[in-house]
């Protein structure tokens, strides 16, 4: 299989973001119980505060988490998003195709017909817009 590369760059988040994220998933994380009724999470609420306070007061000491992070999610991107477009083709595509071959569908008109003097599609000038091909580029 080919090396595949991406024309895009993929830009690292800030620390001080990083750690605003982080703070806000540790407190639903810690108020999550909650809906239950049950009692929060008080270690959550207190990484919580850490990350908060990490992110807004001093960024910089967050920046190994963040490049952890960050490489996590491009391993997770090189895993997950070739099984999701395989599933969505053999979800889709593939029963669509099957579909249409067994109901004897043409879509693209490849059958040769052995009567056929001509496979060119007479266009009906009075029903064709004048413009459909002009100025394509």
């Amino acid at each position: 299989m080919s090396e595949m590369s991406s024309h895009t760059e993929t830009r690292m988040g800030s620390e001080r973001s990083f750690g605003i994220v982080f703070a806000i998933v540790f407190t639903i994380i810690a108020f999550f119980p909650m809906l239950g009724d049950g009692n929060p999470f008080w270690w959550s609420l207190a990484i919580a505060s850490v990350f908060l306070a990490l992110g807004l007061i001093r960024p910089s000491t967050l920046r190994p988490l963040n490049v952890v992070w960050f490489k996590f999610g491009l391993l997770l991107n090189r895993i997950i998003s070739p099984i999701v477009i395989g599933l969505l083709f053999f979800v889709t595509v593939v029963p669509t195709g099957l579909i249409i071959r067994l109901m004897g569908g043409d879509l693209l008109k490849k059958k040769l017909d052995p009567n056929a003097q001509t496979y060119w599609i007479p266009v009906d000038k009075e029903n064709a817009p004048q413009s459909s091909m002009r100025k394509q580029f």
